[in-house]
């Protein structure tokens, strides 16, 4: 691919990206959401992320990875249980993290 071609490729998705963005923005401002949806909408976020990292958890290489081999989902537990005690997104993600390296060292030995 020559760069001209490149570059006009990632324009177009660039202001593809920014124009869907800024239609909510710019357009639908003045629509009130009902309550209900509002409280649906709340939940999103955590569906996304749950939706990205779930796979990449439960599966290694097509596999299923649920087992004491894998320090996945050893990481996971972990950081759910930090998670639901102290409700704190970088203490979830700190005791994930450490939990994963040192899962991943102990099982390495």
């Amino acid at each position: 691919m020559d760069p001209l071609t490149a570059w006009l490729l990632i324009g177009l998705l660039a202001a593809t990206s920014f124009g869907t963005r800024a239609s909510f923005i710019l357009w639908l401002h003045r629509i009130v959401l009902p309550a209900y949806v509002q409280r649906g909408l709340r939940f999103v976020p955590a569906a996304v992320f749950t939706a990205l990292v779930a796979p990449e958890i439960a599966m290694a290489g097509g596999a299923p990875a649920w087992g004491l081999g894998d320090p996945k989902p050893i990481a996971a537990v972990a950081a759910i249980l930090v998670a639901a005690r102290t409700r704190s997104t970088l203490a979830t993600i700190l005791a994930g993290m450490l939990v994963l390296y040192a899962a991943r060292a102990i099982l390495a030995a």
